[in-house]
């Protein structure tokens, strides 16, 4: 009689899995870093093309200061080391800053307004993708399928500039632009409050209204799939109620598909918004990222890089423990597993 192997232990399989990461990571980082050097341009380029007085040994200098000079993979190297030390070094800009101080500057104000949208987009999508599965081919579904599609066809620029003419120029409800009024420092605490809440009301509102459209699809579809399974004509069979049967038991298993949006949507916490911040004049992440890519800001590209690559490995990681909860069966899977 064969015995089974013993199933790995939850160390063996945690080891596993960060490793695997580790060279997902690697891999990441050093095509990222092959692509922004074979990119046209340098930041040498960008500081003496201007200057009448920088000849050939000025753009060496340079070249050899910031050591450019070197190996492509030899640059890779020396940056690999010093991120081990969580060091990636100074901008390439006028101002020489290091890196880490200039993202910790940006990133609060893009996670939180990007955070706040993925929430309302949650809270608003799932719902209506229940709810237009469960009145299919009714005026509900109808309505939402032509109000989410006309979110999700309109370019948000225009959306914004929409926004911006009716709210801010003619109704003067609504700020412009910016985060804060310049009388911010003069307002009490709740008066601060409803003042970022003025300023961010439009942007919010664009990154809401673009995501309904995949997110409440997405879930439209995967509900309908889940409503024809038999573990659901044999619950309705037994005389649940229709809530009990939507939200208990089809709900949880129609958001698996969700879960992997969800995943997929982290790296976007950090630079899928250049375009609103652009328009709207806010100081987050998307405008620091494109300012270093259009100056080739090296060590700043490659920040903003790091910290994408490492919340794309946290939504993976953070979308197999969603579908564990969601669906008992993956557990069970898993334990028995590999």
């Amino acid at each position: 009689m064969k015995h089974s192997p013993a199933p790995p232990s939850p160390y063996e399989v945690i080891a596993k899995k960060v490793a695997w990461m580790l060279i997902v990571f690697m891999g990441i980082t050093l095509i990222s870093f092959m692509v922004i050097h074979l990119a046209p341009g340098s930041p040498t380029d960008l500081q003496t093309t201007m200057n009448p007085l920088a000849d050939a040994d000025a753009r060496k200098r340079l070249e050899a200061f910031y050591g450019l000079d070197k190996p492509l993979l030899q640059q890779y190297w020396e940056w690999l080391l010093r991120l081990v030390q969580l060091d990636f070094g100074n901008s390439m800009g006028s101002d020489a800053r290091p890196v880490l101080e200039k993202i910790a500057e940006r990133m609060p104000l893009t996670i939180w307004m990007n955070v706040a949208g993925l929430v309302l987009t949650l809270v608003i999508a799932i719902p209506l993708g229940v709810v237009a599965a469960w009145r299919k081919g009714g005026w509900f579904d109808n309505l939402t399928t032509v109000l989410v599609f006309v979110g999700f066809a309109m370019p948000g620029f225009w959306m914004a500039l929409l926004l911006m003419s009716y709210f801010s120029i003619t109704l003067h409800w609504l700020p412009l632009s910016g985060v804060t009024s310049l009388e911010f420092a003069t307002l009490s605490p709740w008066g601060q409050a409803l003042n970022v809440a003025k300023h961010l009301a439009m942007p919010l509102f664009i990154i809401v209204f673009g995501s309904l459209a995949g997110m409440s699809r997405f879930m439209r579809a995967s509900m309908l799939e889940v409503l024809r399974q038999d573990f659901i004509v044999t619950a309705r069979a037994k005389g649940l109620p229709e809530r009990v049967v939507l939200f208990r038991h089809a709900l949880r298993n129609a958001l698996l598909p969700v879960i992997t949006l969800l995943g997929l949507s982290v790296p976007g916490l950090i630079g899928g918004s250049v375009i609103i911040e652009s328009i709207f004049s806010l100081p987050g992440m998307g405008q620091l990222f494109y300012g270093a890519v259009m100056a080739r800001d090296y060590p700043l590209i490659m920040g903003n890089l790091v910290l994408g690559a490492v919340l794309t490995l946290m939504g993976n990681t953070l979308a197999d423990l969603c579908y564990s909860l969601a669906d008992p069966r993956i557990r069970v899977h898993t334990r028995k597993g590999a």
